[in-house]
Parts: structure tokens; C-alpha cells; sequence
């Protein structure tokens, strides 16, 4: 059976492969890796031709044979029936569903039918599974959740400024490869069913990167993997895409990389971040290759752990240890890799991620665009990390958002760090211009007077210049004021309304709770009074806040006063 799974498994890899590409501009919404375990079982059990799809064999396979077979029924019950259909779509459309075969109109069909049957399916091996009292699965070498304590007792991370990133990864070899493969794919290039291109097209393309001919006595292709992960780079970075009858093409936009601007820049290589994977080590058995699977993010990992350098030879011991402690076959594997590191380095210096320094190469540093890329990985697995821009090249807005999010004593401290690389009067200005940026954010708004308002008269400047926007005028006003300001607005009713109504949107964003405080704070009649008045001001959240009030107050009188108030405010 081994050896059926095996060639039911090489033959169904290109087809599945352009459905992966397919699928990216077609149905976005669907997850394609779940779609291979199906299309497996329905080659081995029920059709030798992968173009002949019936209504029987579906439902046989979807309600028999995957509740046997399926690894994560919890995935399976949200997504497979999308990813099917999605599959039996591109059969349609890219002329492999055979004419022996039902209409994919009868196939969909088959699918709403068995969508309720296939969900309860799943659901029962989901209610097995929660009494299994097995110890968990262990994860992979680039498994993070094992270091989020490690993780989280880290010093902060200051990452680099855009600038110097988007300039670093527009020397990262890998990506001028997968544009040079992309654009040498052309406009509509037809690929096969079995392999993506022939042999004559592989040596073309291998010329087209830098990359030499392999000595091989086989077919080119399967000789090349090297080849075949800057193609999947080229795909994630959205160089390639898919087109019509079994074609790919290049993006329009594709060879102006590297390109000018430097969030584009940064947009790209970020969407190539997870090629990082294809650094692992491939051997020719499967089992020795997943013994050291994630081993690139494993070794991102610990440099990061370890301040972003280590020891070649001490990372490798590392490594090696972890493949033993994890999977049986992981010390054969280290052994049948040679090298275990030599391919994840080679990608990670190519990806612009890590350097060796030293003479021999014996220390491995991560570079402050590897550095960027962990921690967006780390964020990806939903692992906290203190990571934060560069107090010389944070913006006011960046330091504003990242203090609301901190400790009074730490957001006070990245103040105070920012505040002695400017003067006074260009900060306060700074400031107020990231607080006028966005007039329904209360919380950066009121951070920003705050610390405005401590900078005493050097501020002026910046507090007049305020006054002409409407949701600042109202700090602008009072500061002025206070400083006993020549000629400056004295504040009027409304701007103290307005004021009220910032307060209220910060304390309704901190909880229910604690929004019903600040309302019992005031007392229902100083309540009412406001809600006579307060539905007139054009603040972005008097709807919002006024809602709330009508269902949360405990005074039935003030909740009904709110509702007038509300109404008052939408008839306007």
C-alpha cells in the first residue's frame, strides 16, 4: 500500500502544485493544502484517471473515506468542502474534468448534500479526540511556542527604520533570482501536468537565475530543488501567478524590482518572509526530511534568543540535539544531512536574514533585516516579543501608539528617550500634527496634549497652529489659556464638551465596567444635563457613546434620555 501511496502521490504532484497557483487568484478563500489528503484517496480508492470525478465516489470519499484518514478535523470541518469545490473548479476550467465525469454543476451539488453529514463527521472525531489523553504531537524544529517564556524575558528589540530595511532587502540576492526566473517565465508560458517544465526549459531557466546544470543521468527536473524553491519564492513574492489553460505568467511590475518606493519594498519581501522553510534540509527519504523540519526557523529563533549571534559550530550542537530530542530518526537524519546547516544559511543569507562573520565564517549574526523578519514570524504564531522602532527613527504617531500600549513608567521613559533628540517647540509640533492625523483616535489625542502641555511656552507655536484643527482646537484653547497667551481663544462650552466626549471614548474602550464608573462618576443629573446638549458636537463617536449610555446606565431616566439624544444626533 506503501508503495501505491507513493506513485498515486508523484503523479498527483504537479497537478496539485498548479492548483496551489491556481487557487492564489482564484479563491483566495479556500486553503489548497487541505485539497492533496482528498485528491490522494480519490486516485487510490476510487478513480485511476485524476480527471474522472462522480457524485458517488464524492460522497464515498468525503463520508467514508476522509473521517479515516483526515489529521485535523477541526481544519477539515471549516475548510475542505470550500477547498474541493475549489479544485473540482479549476478541473473544470483548465479542461482536466473529463467527460466520463458528472458536471461540476452535479459535483457542487454533491457537496451541498453532503456538507451537514461531512460536519457532523468531523465534529465526532474532534469529540474522540478531546478524550484522548495522549501526550500531545511534539511540533517541528521551527516550533516557537516553546520559547515564549524565553521570548517574553527578552530585552526590548528595537528594530530598524524602514528606510535601511527596504535598502538591505533590495540587495537580497534571492529576490533578483526569483524576478529573473519570473521574468524569463514571460507573459503566458504553458506548463505540464507532470513537470512544470521540460528539461530543455529547466537548463533555460537554471541559466536565467545563475544557477548551474546538475550532473544527473535522470530527468533535469527532479535534480534541481534549488530551481523549484526560487519558483515558489517568485510565487509568494507575487512575481508569478497563473493564468489561463495550465499557463503562468510574470506580474506586469516584476522587473522595475528592485523597486523605488520603500513600503513597496518592504510589502514584497515580506510577502517571501515564510520562504524561510524552504531553507530546510532535503533528503532523498522523506522520514529523515521531516526529522529536521522548521530547522531554519529553529535557527532563527535561537540567534534572536541569543542577542542575534552565535557560534556556528554551538548553533549546529543545538540544532542537532533538538532533531534527537524531538523525532527518533532525528539524530540519523543530522547524520545523513552532512551539513544540516549549510542549506538554511545559504537561503537565510541569500533571504538578506543572517551573515558569518569571522574569518572561517564561525559566527552566524542575524542582520537587522533577519531581525525585522523573526519578529514578524514570532507575531505570526501569536508569541508576544517587546520589539519597537528605534527611538531615533520612531515617528511622534509611532511613539504615541506604542505608549498606549505600555506602562505609565515605560511609555514615560520612551517619552522622555524620544523627547531629548528634539527641541521643545519641533516636538510639541510633531506631536500634534500625529494627533491631528486621525480625528477619531481619542486615546493618541489626548496622550498628545498631554505631553504637549509639560513643554510649557516652547509649545505655543505649535498649540496656535492646532487651533485650526477641530478635534485638537479644544486642548489647543485650554493650554493657551493656561499660559495666559495674548490674543488666544478663551475655551468655549463646547470645546469642554467636547473634552467630555474624548474621555468617555477612552473610558467606553477600556470596558463596560469601567465605563459605567466614569458615568457614576459624574452622577446621573450632570449626565442628563450633557445629554442635552453633548448629541450636537460633530465628534466621531457621539453616536457610538450615546448608544451605549441608552443600554448600559443603571438609571432607566438617563438610558431613556440617551435614547432621545441618539435620535436627536442621526436626525441631523
Amino acid at each position: 500500500m506503501t508503495d501505491r501511496i507513493e506513485v498515486a502521490a508523484t503523479e498527483l504532484r504537479p497537478l496539485l502544485e498548479e492548483f496551489i497557483m491556481w487557487a492564489r487568484a482564484n479563491a483566495p478563500g479556500s486553503d489548497p493544502e487541505l485539497v492533496g489528503p482528498a485528491a490522494l484517496w480519490h486516485r487510490l480508492a476510487f478513480s485511476q484517471d485524476l480527471g474522472t470525478w462522480k457524485r458517488a465516489d464524492l460522497r464515498n470519499l468525503l463520508l467514508d473515506r476522509m473521517p479515516k484518514v483526515v489529521e485535523d478535523p477541526d481544519a477539515a470541518a471549516d475548510g475542505m468542502l470550500p477547498a474541493v469545490d475549489a479544485y473540482l473548479t479549476f478541473l473544470s476550467q483548465t479542461g482536466r474534468l473529463n467527460q466520463g465525469s458528472d458536471s461540476l454543476a452535479d459535483l457542487q451539488a454533491e457537496l451541498d448534500d453532503v456538507e451537514d453529514e461531512f460536519v457532523d463527521l468531523m465534529e465526532e472525531l474532534l469529540d474522540d479526540t478531546e478524550g484522548d489523553e495522549e501526550e500531545e504531537e511534539a511540533g517541528d524544529l521551527g516550533d516557537f511556542e516553546p520559547f515564549a517564556d524565553e521570548l517574553a524575558e527578552l530585552d526590548t528589540i528595537r528594530l530598524r527604520p524602514d528606510s535601511e530595511l527596504a535598502e538591505a532587502a533590495r540587495q537580497a540576492p534571492l529576490v533578483a533570482k526569483a524576478r529573473d526566473l519570473a521574468v524569463w517565465v514571460g507573459s503566458g508560458r504553458k506548463v505540464g501536468e507532470e513537470t512544470l517544465l521540460t528539461d530543455a526549459e529547466v537548463e533555460q531557466a537554471l541559466a536565467a537565475v545563475g544557477l548551474p546544470r546538475p550532473e544527473t543521468e535522470g530527468p533535469v527536473a527532479e535534480a534541481v530543488p534549488q530551481l523549484w524553491n526560487i519558483w515558489n519564492l517568485a510565487v509568494d513574492l507575487e512575481f508569478l501567478e497563473p493564468g489561463e489553460a495550465g499557463t503562468v505568467a510574470v506580474q506586469d511590475d516584476t522587473a522595475e524590482w528592485p523597486f523605488d518606493d520603500d513600503e513597496d519594498v518592504l510589502d514584497a519581501w515580506m510577502l517571501g518572509l515564510h520562504s524561510v522553510d524552504y531553507g530546510d534540509p532535503e533528503l532523498e527519504d522523506e522520514d529523515l526530511t521531516m526529522a529536521l523540519a522548521g530547522l531554519t526557523r529553529g535557527l532563527l529563533i535561537r540567534l534572536l534568543l541569543a542577542g542575534g549571534s552565535r557560534g556556528r559550530a554551538e548553533l549546529a550542537q543545538d540544532l542537532a540535539d533538538a532533531a534527537a530530542d524531538l523525532d527518533e530518526l532525528g539524530s540519523d537524519a543530522w547524520e545523513a544531512a552532512g551539513d544540516p546547516l549549510a542549506p538554511a544559511l545559504d537561503w537565510l543569507i541569500g533571504y538578506g536574514m543572517v551573515e558569518l562573520d569571522g574569518d572561517d565564517g564561525s559566527t552566524v549574526r542575524l542582520t537587522p533585516l533577519g531581525t525585522e523578519g523573526v519578529v514578524h514570524l514570532i507575531d505570526d504564531a501569536d508569541i508576544e516579543v517587546d520589539a519597537r522602532p528605534a527611538i531615533e527613527s520612531m515617528s511622534a504617531h509611532e511613539l504615541l501608539a506604542l505608549s498606549a500600549e505600555l506602562p505609565e513608567e515605560e511609555a514615560d521613559a520612551e517619552f522622555a528617550a524620544w523627547m531629548q533628540l528634539r527641541e521643545p517647540a519641533k516636538a510639541a509640533e510633531e506631536l500634534l500634527e500625529a494627533a491631528a492625523e486621525d480625528d477619531s483616535d481619542a486615546l493618541i489625542r489626548v496622550q498628545a496634549a498631554s505631553v504637549v502641555g509639560t513643554l510649557g511656552e516652547a509649545a505655543v507655536p505649535a498649540w496656535q497652529a492646532a487651533l485650526k484643527q477641530p478635534s485638537l482646537r479644544p486642548y489647543a484653547a485650554t493650554h493657551l489659556s493656561q499660559l495666559g497667551v495674548e490674543g488666544a481663544p478663551e475655551p468655549t462650552q463646547e470645546d469642554t464638551h467636547w473634552l467630555i466626549l474624548d474621555m468617555w471614548t477612552i473610558s467606553a474602550g477600556l470596558g463596560r465596567s469601567e465605563f459605567v464608573s466614569s458615568l457614576r462618576d459624574i452622577g446621573p443629573e450632570m449626565v442628563n444635563e450633557l445629554l442635552e446638549v453633548i448629541w450636537k458636537i460633530p465628534h466621531a463617536h457621539v453616536e457610538e457613546l450615546l448608544d451605549l449610555i441608552s443600554q448600559v446606565h443603571p438609571d432607566k431616566q438617563v438610558a431613556k434620555a440617551a435614547r432621545r439624544a441618539l435620535f436627536k444626533a442621526r436626525s441631523v
